[in-house]
């Protein structure tokens, strides 16, 4: 039992008394509400709304498939405003009430206000880099120069009165004096693309619309960039407006309706290409992403009249570059699951001859910049940060020492400068700015986020358990010393995309710990955490293998004592999302709570709303016969029935533009009409905030505190 504010709970039947202070109150279950307070609770106020259902029949490859909530697809529809609305008044009612729900908000806010610092980029001497402080509710962009304080270039803090205005990306000029951002309101990630003078905080009068997630990379003169854009609304089929992303030229000062497009006509829609400009201005290298496990390079020769020429071999396989002077240095798993990294003369008498200086390893090869000297590789092995630095010929340099087991993001480097800057992160080291001097093999803090806690406190252990077809799966077990189980416990993994959950630092989960809650986090199939092997063994006809991974962790912390199902919640967002309602409906029996952020529910039709058609290569397209097949055997929305099902809440922003909210409101009317339990169901709806990028501090701090309160009142 969790009793996070002193609380003492007793339970008869549908009614939980909590006692504060040597007075025990009651707490209305029936209608699944703990209302705090002696007065008696309205069962109309906490109703669970009704939710009609439709006969709508699809045939599919021969087969009927039921659709009773398809009309909660449209979130435009005044009728399905008017459901959701009911639906987050209820949510409201009951989690406003849980006991304790002020301490788990104070507690969170003393945490999660300590800060957070981004990816660092280092031009011409500046370190530019974001950096969340205090309570502010939004990262703003600070330089740092080797003569100057750290200050603030872009600050979007001030853009709103609600915080909801957000830096979504940014990308400097070659000397550091301008800097080309996107900005977007309320979670949409519907950027527009500005750029500003560094040194005066002005902007200059370009303005470019439909620059979401931009590609930017900028001519050594500072006076012109390469970006991606996506099309004006009427110039592509209805509902295609978030695909069909090109590449352009800009020159400062120009009408960007008159730019030019330079690559992406005639390509698959789907297509997503990102853009370099070599350090010298000679290349533009394109890459060129069809999916998770699937990418091209293209090389524009810059003083050639943009002559093209492919790179990559056209195999299904991953290719990254990095260019300088006439040398391509390709990353790439094409007949190295682990990576490898080869280089390509640019020259045209010798162009095309492949030669490979970094051999496929043990470890995972994640990413690698040039710099003076040396390329500097981010490694992986067993979900745990390395960083090397080899010679540009592949013979071996040297190992950056890094502070303990965890994660480096943003390795950055240029072939100007022998630096290595990157951010690093633990479950108990909050991010840290590092700078690496190879001739000293000195390793600096660059900055830092303070935190109040006492990190000896708590502890980490990586085990590895069987998978249901024998295969080993590692997990990070973080717990406080001293603790006995069965405890409280927190299961989440994420297992797609080749995405790999590291040791990250994740202040909302010490309100967890410092109570004597576990929390695990799995590193499933589906991932990156070993290659490319793991990921496609995760993936389209492979993704039951993720769930079996996941339900095996379950398994695992009940038979080793650390919790058991009563105990047990289990968490994840997105992929992660449809990764707890798969698991939930294939064993309703595993835990007792579930928490599915944004998540994708409904497998047969996700492909048709938003950039549902990006993810095909990874999930397949029920218009696919065979992919029909795999979708509809674990499809979450599809396989709800008449069972008792764990308390669920699912949480969705309103202006989500990558996942549709669709998908937690069909789970949660299909839960709502079939589960045969007195668990609660429920759906929590926040305006103004979207898939997660961009969401102010205190809209976070709030979700947190409905997640936290939801699990402290469940799992007792």
């Amino acid at each position: 039992m969790i009793s996070y504010d002193g609380t003492e709970f007793l339970r008869f039947g549908g009614i939980t008394l909590h006692r504060k202070c040597g007075i025990y109150q009651c707490c209305l279950v029936v209608g699944w509400v703990a209302s705090v307070g002696a007065g008696v609770v309205s069962q109309g106020a906490v109703e669970v709304p009704v939710t009609k259902r439709e006969a709508v029949i699809d045939r599919l490859h021969g087969e009927e498939v039921a659709d009773p909530y398809r009309w909660l697809e449209d979130g435009d529809s005044p009728q399905v405003q008017v459901w959701t609305d009911a639906q987050n008044r209820r949510t409201r009612f009951i989690l406003d009430q849980l006991p304790g729900r002020e301490v788990v908000s104070t507690r969170l806010q003393g945490f999660m206000s300590a800060g957070v610092l981004g990816d660092p980029e280092w031009r011409h001497g500046r370190l530019f880099y974001t950096k969340r402080q205090g309570a502010q509710n939004q990262p703003a962009l600070y330089v740092r120069t080797p003569t100057a304080d750290l200050h603030s270039v872009i600050d979007p803090n001030g853009l709103s009165p609600d915080g909801t205005v957000s830096l979504d990306w940014w990308e400097p000029s070659p000397n550091g004096t301008l800097v080309a951002y996107g900005l977007s309101q309320g979670g949409t990630e519907n950027s527009t693309l500005h750029v500003r003078a560094v040194d005066t905080g002005t902007d200059l009068p370009d303005r470019i619309e439909r620059t979401s997630d931009c590609s930017v990379s900028w001519m050594p003169d500072g006076r012109s960039f390469y970006y991606t854009r996506y099309p004006k609304p009427g110039t592509v089929p209805k509902g295609e407006e978030q695909y069909h992303r090109k590449v352009y030229f800009h020159r400062l000062g120009t009408d960007p309706e008159t730019d030019p497009l330079i690559w992406g006509e005639g390509r698959a829609k789907e297509d997503w290409p990102e853009v370099t400009v070599s350090p010298e201005g000679r290349y533009l290298l394109i890459t060129v992403w069809q999916g998770w496990s699937k990418s091209e390079l293209v090389v524009l020769d810059l003083q050639h009249s943009l002559r093209a020429f492919k790179v990559s071999e056209g195999r299904e396989a991953v290719y990254t570059g990095r260019i300088t002077k006439d040398r391509l240095y390709i990353r790439t798993n094409a007949g190295a699951p682990r990576y490898r990294v080869s280089e390509v003369t640019l020259r045209s008498r010798q162009r095309g001859r492949w030669h490979d200086i970094i051999p496929e390893s043990q470890r995972i090869l994640q990413d690698f910049q040039v710099t003076r000297g040396y390329l500097a590789l981010r490694e992986l092995s067993d979900a745990t940060s390395r960083i090397r630095l080899v010679t540009p010929d592949g013979e071996a340099g040297q190992e950056i020492p890094l502070p303990g087991v965890g994660t480096v993001s943003g390795l950055e480097g240029h072939p100007v400068s022998p630096l290595v800057h990157f951010r690093y992160q633990s479950f108990f080291t909050p991010t840290t700015l590092f700078v690496y001097r190879p001739s000293g093999k000195r390793l600096e803090v660059v900055d830092f986020t303070p935190m109040e806690f006492d990190p000896s406190t708590y502890q980490v252990r990586q085990v590895r358990y069987y998978s249901k077809d024998g295969t080993a799966i590692p997990m990070f077990i973080v717990s406080k010393r001293g603790g006995h189980g069965p405890s409280p416990t927190i299961l989440t993994g994420y297992g797609g995309f080749n995405t790999s959950l590291e040791p990250r630092f994740q202040p909302q989960s010490l309100v967890w710990l410092e109570r004597g809650g576990v929390y695990a986090v799995t590193n499933l199939r589906g991932g990156g955490e070993y290659g490319e092997a793991w990921h496609q063994a995760g993936m389209r006809d492979k993704k039951q293998n993720t769930f079996d991974d996941f339900i095996a962790a379950a398994e695992y912390l009940v038979r080793e004592g650390i919790t058991r199902p009563d105990l047990l919640a289990l968490l994840g967002g997105s992929n992660g999302g449809l990764l707890v309602t798969a698991v939930m409906t294939q064993r309703p029996d595993l835990c007792k709570a579930v928490i599915g952020r944004a998540p994708l529910t409904d497998m047969l039709r996700y492909h048709r709303s938003l950039v549902g058609r990006l993810w095909i290569a990874e999930y397949g397209s029920a218009e696919d016969p065979p992919a029909y097949r795999w979708l509809k055997a674990y499809s979450p929305y599809h396989h709800v029935r008449r069972v008792a099902y764990p308390s669920v809440l699912l949480t969705i922003g309103k202006a989500d533009t990558r996942v549709d909210p669709m998908h937690a409101r069909k789970m949660t009317a299909a839960l709502q009409w079939a589960s045969r339990s007195s668990r609660p169901v429920l759906l929590r709806v926040e305006p103004k905030t979207g898939h997660g990028a961009g969401k102010p501090l205190d809209k976070e701090i709030q979700e947190w505190t409905d997640i936290y309160s939801f699990l402290f009142w469940q799992l007792q």
